[in-house]
């Protein structure tokens, strides 16, 4: 008689899912808000959704994932940004339609689950929601062997929040408004595809390789997505922002219309930042052209601000006091609904 299969001997260990899953359930229930009623351990989670403050409350969701910048994590052994970056990526992404974020759910992928990958990831996931108020209300673990490559994680994160009606974004821009642009950390979440392509194939590089002062370039290509939320939100309760931009895939050439209408075009004067090192060494060992990294990264430029002209002074002196690198990058003009690099 042959041996009785587990579901071990396939490739999945739930009793490895379960200890990992309770490692992290201390700084899971960390996050919690008022609002939460039922979190990690049920069907579903539960979230009260009283907001006394607001006469109008919309909901506003959005879910993306942090693509294959996990592949660098792996090959340098460190995973303990990514769960920032899933979290931090979403929070700004709402940001753009003016909300606040109330919680947070995520999903992990792999082959074959490792727990200490899981618990850096998940951890940092839910020390992410607690910076800005979110509860991790939930998520779920999928170990797939044979459709996941071995030893590689895929992470998505999906985000509820909420704004008033009539302080949702965007609002009215107008041409003669400026465009004041909040500087990266680096690639943040996109590009990476490329960017390991011409770093390390092209290129023949390494993570290991120095880069920048008493780094490697495994850590600037890690460098965790930003977190626009603590700087930008106050500045949106004074309705003097008219819209915003998340540059994410697509950079500067794609993002920056999605806060415009239809007749009008954002210019941007690449003149009037310099893009980090870290650019210009991908673009160098892969030979791409200018136009394709403008198109594909952030180049410098994570968050972009459509303001009134007379106010942009003011909310760049504010942002500076708040610890962002913030200046006037370009301005909004009538035209066709696109961006022009110039």
């Amino acid at each position: 008689m042959s041996e009785e299969l587990t579901y071990r001997d396939s490739g999945v260990d739930i009793d490895e899912a379960q200890r990992a899953l309770k490692a992290v359930v201390p700084v899971i229930k960390a996050s919690y808000t008022e609002g939460v009623m039922a979190g990690v351990g049920g069907f579903g989670g539960l979230f009260r959704g009283d907001f006394p403050d607001m006469s109008r409350p919309i909901l506003v969701s959005s879910i993306d994932g942090v693509g294959t910048k996990t592949r660098v994590a792996a090959m340098v052994g460190d995973y303990s940004g990514l769960g920032h970056d899933i979290v931090n990526h979403c929070v700004n992404d709402i940001l753009c339609q003016g909300a606040r974020p109330l919680f947070f759910m995520d999903y992990y992928g792999t082959s074959k689950l490792h727990g200490p990958a899981f618990e850096a990831i998940v951890g940092g996931i839910a020390e992410a929601c607690t910076k800005v108020g979110m509860a991790l209300l939930g998520g779920e673990t999928a170990e797939m062997p044979g459709v996941y490559v071995e030893d590689e994680v895929d992470i998505v994160g999906s985000i509820v929040g909420v704004v008033d009606f009539e302080r949702k974004l965007p609002k009215k821009p107008k041409p003669g408004d400026v465009l004041i642009g909040l500087a990266s950390a680096g690639l943040h979440t996109n590009g990476f595809s490329l960017a390991r392509k011409a770093l390390f194939e092209a290129g023949g590089m390494s993570v290991r390789d120095a880069f920048g002062d008493n780094a490697t370039l495994g850590e600037a290509l890690l460098a965790p997505h930003r977190c626009y939320f603590p700087s930008v939100y106050p500045l949106l309760e004074r309705d003097i922002i008219t819209g915003i931009a998340h540059i994410t895939g697509g950079g500067l050439v794609d993002n920056v219309p999605r806060a415009l209408p239809s007749d009008l075009q954002a210019l941007i004067d690449k003149r009037s930042w310099t893009p980090p090192a870290l650019f210009r060494l991908i673009q160098d060992a892969g030979h791409i052209a200018e136009a394709e990294m403008y198109r594909v990264f952030n180049m410098g430029i994570g968050l972009v601000l459509i303001v009134d002209r007379q106010a942009a002074d003011g909310i760049i002196n504010e942002l500076t006091e708040a610890g962002e690198h913030a200046a006037i990058i370009g301005d909004v003009q009538t035209g066709a609904n696109d961006a022009q690099i110039v």
